[in-house]
């Protein structure tokens, strides 16, 4: 079973995202608030995917992901974001996400992108 690591500072979100994981066949292996979190966890857990928000408090999911992808040039990192922040999901896809989900997001869609990476 595929392990993703779901990052978003919105408790409701986290829970959102991490049902529709389920739902898509992958073990939810961790849920982090901040980017800080995602960092450290990425590195304890190295699950096969990671969503990561982009805007939230301590560390924002640019800079995570790029620290994640700094210790580990081969992390899957989905971003996560809403339509109102196109510049930052352009830099985040230039430095190495592998697709985004644009919030609020479509179930289906998100479930035929975890099947596209599982």
């Amino acid at each position: 079973m595929k392990r993703i690591l779901v990052v978003d500072d919105a408790i409701f979100m986290r829970k959102l995202i991490s049902g529709v994981a389920a739902e898509a066949g992958w073990e939810v292996v961790g849920e982090a608030g901040n980017g800080v979190e995602a960092v450290a966890m990425y590195d304890q857990l190295r699950p096969d995917l990671v969503t990561m928000d982009l805007v939230m408090p301590e560390m924002g999911g640019l800079e995570a992901l790029r620290l994640i992808r700094a210790g580990d040039p081969t992390a899957r990192v989905v971003v996560v974001t809403a339509l109102d922040q196109k510049q930052v999901l352009l830099d985040s896809i230039r430095e190495g996400a592998v697709d985004f989900i644009v919030k609020p997001f479509d179930r289906q869609r998100v479930i035929d992108l975890l099947a596209k990476l599982a």
